[in-house]
């Protein structure tokens, strides 16, 4: 199913970077999306199972559509595999429009958003201390070698995070 999901995201955004296409797939193909599409699918309804055993029915309903996907390749090869996910999977159940506008974290977005302007960007650690047995960050965001959003965490990717946010704030994007 990934394969089948990355070719047709590689052909809808052809411009889009791997990384920014292997976010929207991995969001298509997660667990609980592919569960969800399993209850649109009312896969419930055919599916036999024990209901007196504590089972999580809605990740049941994930496997059991990836187990039928796993099927159609099995019987009838890629090509239908890829055909019936495009057709049905696809056209009926991935609302895209909805996965980007839930679009990915605040770092990502001004990744591309200094992507799409031609702009240099990194994230620059200003300290990191540990006190009481935690650590602490601070980390700015450099853009163009201009500094912007300053961000501190008790992680270096939530410090990052948290100064791509200042930076979206300060340039009046937020």
């Amino acid at each position: 199913m990934d394969a089948v999901i990355a070719e047709y995201l590689f052909s809808k955004f052809p411009k889009e970077d791997e990384g920014y296409l292997t976010k929207i797939k991995s969001k298509i193909v997660n667990r609980k999306n592919l569960s969800d599409i399993g209850n649109e699918m009312k896969i419930r309804d055919i599916l036999i199972f024990n209901e007196s055993r504590t089972i999580n029915i809605n990740s049941l309903e994930g496997n059991a559509l990836e187990a039928i996907i796993g099927a159609i390749y099995l019987d009838g090869g890629f090509e239908k595999a890829r055909l019936s996910i495009n057709n049905y999977v696809i056209r009926n159940h991935v609302n895209l429009t909805k996965l980007l506008e839930e679009e990915i974290d605040f770092k990502s977005k001004l990744f591309i958003w200094c992507q799409k302007r031609k702009l240099t960007i990194e994230f620059i650690v200003i300290s990191e201390t540990h006190e009481n047995g935690q650590w602490l960050y601070s980390v700015k965001a450099v853009i163009n070698n201009l500094q912007y959003g300053i961000g501190i965490g008790q992680s270096k990717k939530v410090a990052e995070q948290e100064a791509a946010k200042e930076t979206f704030q300060i340039m009046g994007e937020l």
